[in-house]
Parts: structure tokens; C-alpha cells; sequence
């Protein structure tokens, strides 16, 4: 049987009203129209998914609900008895089970994909999805866990280690198959920056947090005249600077037009971080954060959103010894912003919800734990006018599950996107990638010329 690729992304939403049955009818139309026209993944039929316990996220949770996407699309959202089904829709009865928005992973590594090498600690012209594999098996054991968009990271052993890259995880052939793109048709993605241990080494590298710091600024203060010098152009060839894609890197981070996602662990390295956004002005999220909780009130005045791992993250790093589970609680007590991710493979994708779970445990609201796996995330990547949670006129993104999210017995039984479903735990190709066996790490299945591939495999 030959491999089945894993699994990008549409244009921004617009509202669609919920209401009669011709509405339904006209924006499903609409939708489907806009759909199909430049994109290979249209959604083939509309489908009312019927009867489970809905939780929108954004709203309170529905116990017997209705969710309708045509055209890639959430048309409607709302109980049972109050919420129209087309009459050509294909009606999928999901009594007993729960339906939430797909899950959102501020922080992954799936794909394979290497940033910067070892020539300089500060590397922005580097992009990360040009070294992505889309048929790495990481990506199918991402949507058996119910993720539907990821941020892909190189990884945090320089102080600025390359562009990451935003993923919508449909069936892909090739890297653009996954990007999400803005209106112009451009990959959207932030900037991987990071401090404390793992970018102290020999030169050219910082051997110091300070000298860290200080390289930052440096490279920073380079990007400011370089802007500077093409705005006094104006346009015009003669007078415009030599092209350099480091400083165009950093320049569209000093704009905004880019986010930082730094990583940093320790107290004293957010602070850091906080007085470099200060200085010079771009847009950051602090990931990891392992003691945000002991500084949770000065985070909260500085409006600093935080995306926390709480599972596995020691990983044999002692500046991540003080990591606490109840960070999130911490943190939504004192009014910061905060998403779970998993730093995959850290923690496996596939066990993301219990991040959630355990975030619960150690005091954190229900409610809150449940948007920081989607439209915490979602807000975080600039996304959340597409994807993080069940509205109409949202992407047709949504996990089914066997029951309560936050039960260790609770499975992903599919995963939606754009309203086509790319994950069943019921097809015995897609239970291998979430429960494991031969050939669940593998982007290729097994062959040989005199095996019998029934008992290889296990049948």
C-alpha cells in the first residue's frame, strides 16, 4: 500500500450568517465557489455533523449541538432543535461523542526542518520551510492528535535561528500545500529568536547572557539604519541600499509585520526579552516560560503573552528545573495571555490534550485550558480570524472526540480541516500513527521481494 502524504491553508473569513435554510443554501454556494477556484483541497459536499456536546470556545458549550461547513467553511454553529440542516448535507450522527475546534500548536518542530548552521548566532534570512519535510511521519501523528494548525520552528541554538513557518495540516504533496498564505499569496510565519543556555557556546557564538543581549541589539541597530537608508530612497534603484535578506528579515519584525517567538526559560532571560521588545518596538510571544509564574503580575502589566509547555519540558535542562504545572493557573489569575504547545518532539503531538489536562489539575480553569489549545494559540500567531474556534465564517477546522477532552480514556476519533476530513481512527492506516507499531515513524511503508507482508505487519 503505497504512503498516504500527510497533509496548508485558504484565504481569511468572511462573516456568515446562521439562520433559515436558504441562507445555509446561498453561503454554502458561495463558499464552495470561492473554494474550488486555485485550490486542490475544496471541500467536495456540505456536512452537519449532528448531536454531540459542542464546544465552541468562543461561546458556551452546546450539549446537544449542530456544527454545518460547506465550502471549507463553519456556516452554523447551535443546538439541535434551533439550528437548520441543508437537505443535501451529509448528516454525520455524533451522539455521545464531543466536538471542539482543531487543535492550535504555537511551537512545533515536525517536518525535520533545520534553521541556522553554525557560521553566526543571528541568522533572519534563514526560512525553515525550505528544509520542511511534508511527508515526515510527524505530521500524521499531528492530526492523530487533533492539531489542525502548527507553528513550525527551527530550533533555539542560535539567538535568532531563522523564519518559522505557520502550517494548516491538510494532505499535502509539497511544502505549499501547507503554508498559510495572506491575501497577496505570501507564507505567513514569525521570527525564532532565543536566549539563556542554548545559544551560549564558542565564537562567533555569546559565551554570556549579557554578551547575548548585547549581539541583539547590535543586529537590531544594523536593521534600523537599513530601513532607514530605504525609506530616504524612496523607491528610486540609484539610491536604494544592496539588497541584504538578513536586515529585510529583521526590518519586517521591526515593522511588525512579523511576530518573535523567543524562546526563554529563566525569569531574568524574560526580562530580557521584555526590554528588548521595548527598545525596539516588535510584536513577541514568550515560549516555554517556565518561570513566568514567578513573575506573573510584571508580565501581566507588560502585556506579554506567554506559550507554556508543561509535559516533559525539563528535558535534562536545568534552567527549566523551576517549570511548574500550575503555571497556567498562575498566569490566568494574573490576566496573561496563554497557549499550551507541545515543542514536538518534546511532547508528542499526539498527547496534546493532556497538557491541557494537567494544566487543570494544578488549577487552571477549565475554560481557559481548553482556549489555550486553540484560540489562545490562534490569537498568538495573528490567526484567530480563521481558526481557534467553532463560528461561522471560520475554517471548517474540528476535532471529534470519544469524550471529555480532559480525560486520559478519551480518543480523537477524526480530525477535520477545511471541512474534508484528513484524520480517522477508524481507517487502520491512520490508528497505526495514533497508537503506534511497525512503520508508525516511517514516511514509507515496508516492502521486500520474499516477506509476506501480512505477518510483517503484523495481520
Amino acid at each position: 500500500m503505497p504512503h498516504r502524504p500527510p497533509i496548508a491553508f485558504r484565504r481569511p473569513r468572511t462573516g456568515v450568517p446562521t439562520g433559515a435554510l436558504s441562507v445555509l443554501r446561498a453561503c454554502a454556494a458561495a463558499a464552495c465557489l470561492a473554494w474550488t477556484s486555485g485550490h486542490g483541497f475544496a471541500q467536495e459536499e456540505t456536512v452537519a455533523f449532528v448531536g454531540a456536546e459542542v464546544l465552541p470556545i468562543a461561546a458556551a458549550p452546546i450539549p446537544a449541538g449542530t456544527v454545518v461547513v460547506a465550502g471549507g467553511k463553519i456556516v452554523a454553529v447551535g443546538p439541535v432543535a434551533t439550528t437548520p440542516v441543508p437537505p443535501e448535507a451529509k448528516r454525520i450522527d455524533c451522539a455521545g461523542k464531543v466536538i471542539m475546534p482543531g487543535l492550535v500548536d504555537t511551537h512545533s518542530h515536525v517536518g525535520g526542518g533545520w534553521g541556522g548552521d553554525a557560521s553566526g548566532p543571528i541568522q533572519p534570512d534563514v526560512r525553515i520551510l525550505d528544509s520542511i519535510n511534508v511527508r515526515d511521519a510527524g505530521f500524521r501523528k499531528c492530526v492523530a492528535g487533533g492539531l489542525t494548525t502548527l507553528n513550525i520552528m527551527p530550533g533555539s541554538g542560535h539567538l535568532l535561528s531563522g523564519q518559522t513557518v505557520y502550517a494548516k495540516l491538510r494532505k499535502a504533496a509539497t511544502i505549499d500545500d501547507i503554508l498559510i498564505r495572506d491575501a497577496a499569496g505570501r507564507p505567513l510565519g514569525g521570527m525564532k529568536m532565543a536566549n539563556g543556555t542554548n545559544s551560549q557556546k564558542d565564537p562567533p557564538f555569546p559565551g554570556t547572557r549579557s554578551k547575548s543581549a548585547a549581539l541583539v541589539r547590535q543586529k537590531f541597530l544594523k536593521a534600523q539604519e537599513y530601513r532607514r537608508k530605504v525609506a530616504e530612497a524612496k523607491g528610486d534603484p540609484a539610491k536604494l541600499p544592496e539588497r541584504d535578506l538578513e536586515m529585510e528579515g529583521l526590518v519586517d519584525v521591526l515593522e511588525g509585520r512579523v511576530i518573535v517567538h523567543h524562546h526563554a526559560h529563566r525569569a531574568d532571560d524574560l526580562m530580557t526579552v521584555l526590554r528588548l521588545r521595548d527598545e525596539f518596538g516588535f510584536k513577541v510571544v514568550l515560549h516555554h516560560a517556565s518561570e513566568a509564574w514567578k513573575i506573573a503580575d510584571t508580565l501581566a502589566k507588560a502585556g506579554a503573552a506567554c506559550s507554556v509547555i508543561v509535559v516533559d519540558a525539563p528535558g535534562g535542562k536545568i534552567e527549566a528545573m523551576d517549570m511548574s504545572l500550575a503555571t497556567g493557573a498562575v498566569l490566568e489569575k494574573a490576566g496573561v495571555p496563554c497557549a499550551f504547545h507541545t515543542d514536538d518532539g518534546v511532547t508528542d503531538s499526539r498527547l496534546f490534550l493532556r497538557t491541557a489536562a494537567l494544566g487543570v489539575r494544578a488549577g487552571m480553569s477549565r475554560a481557559k485550558a481548553l482556549e489555550a489549545l486553540t484560540l489562545a494559540g490562534a490569537r498568538m500567531l495573528d490567526l484567530d480570524g480563521r481558526v481557534g474556534s467553532l463560528e461561522p465564517g471560520k475554517d471548517a477546522d474540528l476535532v471529534i472526540l470519544s469524550g471529555d477532552p480532559f480525560s486520559l480514556r478519551t480518543k480523537v476519533l477524526q480530525t477535520w480541516v477545511e471541512g474534508r476530513k484528513v484524520f480517522d481512527r477508524d481507517d487502520p492506516e491512520d490508528r497505526l500513527f495514533a497508537v503506534g507499531g511497525y512503520g508508525a515513524s516511517r514516511d514509507q511503508r515496508f516492502h521486500g521481494c520474499c516477506i509476506d507482508l501480512r505477518m510483517a505487519e503484523g495481520r
